[in-house]
């Protein structure tokens, strides 16, 4: 991740997908190709700025270039004045069916280096299909984007102000583990919450939801398979989408317990 905006060379020496220009072979007539790297210098006049790219491997090698990738962007704003967490803009698309284009939501947390994607429930996707006409209203959704910015903001407050018992930690870890790992993959829960620095030694909803992802994503999980009777240590994540769902489902169970636990302020923010 970087803490700087790439630079156009940086992005094709590190996505070369993004400058893709046609669709893939495979695609009909109808397909609405939509080019990555217009679309990311549309967003940069509106003062977001990609700092993080990141492509799906491929088995097919006819698909090479043509794959599902994900920028990041971070606002103008953040990159000058830096602070614990920072709002970003998440760019998904792709040039062979395979993926639809899409801009979400995520949260970037410096003193972890991690990635949240926030849940369609709190901010939903806006996307545009690759068939048919599309009227190119991306400036639409990044004012939805800059709007969303301050009501974040006080969720992560609010998570923050939330503090979990034990037993309610590791609830939260429970409902986690179906995220990440199939029913036939036996883990510790409690080996989701150990956290990886000084920082993480505390109890609050946010901290707590950080803990769980890092170690879900990154990895180094150990667990039986019940079905073949074999240990196992789960690897990191690299999947574009798999990496997504898990943080949209972290954010959903974060919510949940959220309202559990202090209704009259999530509602407040609702509201």
């Amino acid at each position: 991740m970087s803490k700087a905006p790439l630079t156009q060379a940086q992005l094709l020496e590190q996505c070369p997908a993004l400058f893709t220009s046609a669709p893939h072979s495979s695609a009909s007539d109808a397909y609405h190709f939509v080019s990555t790297v217009e679309v990311i210098d549309e967003i940069r006049q509106h003062s977001w700025f990609p700092v993080s790219v990141q492509e799906a491997s491929v088995r097919d090698e006819d698909k090479e270039g043509f794959q599902r990738h994900l920028v990041r962007f971070r606002h103008f704003d953040d990159l000058v004045n830096p602070k614990e967490n920072a709002v970003e803009l998440l760019l998904f698309n792709s040039h062979d069916r395979s993926t639809a284009f899409s801009i979400s939501v995520g949260i970037y947390r410096f003193v972890c280096a991690n990635g949240l994607v926030v849940a369609d429930s709190v901010f939903e996707s806006y996307k545009i299909k690759h068939i048919g006409d599309r009227e190119n209203d991306v400036t639409t959704a990044i004012a939805n984007i800059g709007a969303f910015k301050p009501l974040l903001q006080k969720k992560i407050d609010t998570f923050e102000a939330i503090i979990l018992t034990p037993t309610e930690q590791e609830s939260f870890a429970r409902a986690a583990i179906p995220l990440r790992f199939d029913e036939q993959l036996q883990v510790n829960h409690r080996d989701l919450l150990i956290p990886h620095r000084v920082e993480d030694e505390k109890s609050d909803l946010y901290t707590t939801l950080n803990i769980i992802q890092e170690n879900l994503l990154r990895g180094n999980v150990k667990g039986v398979n019940t079905q073949t009777g074999r240990n196992f240590t789960s690897r990191e994540i690299t999947s574009i989408s798999k990496d997504a769902d898990v943080n949209r489902g972290l954010w959903d169970i974060a919510e949940r317990i959220a309202s559990i636990k202090s209704p009259e302020l999530t509602m407040a923010i609702a509201a």
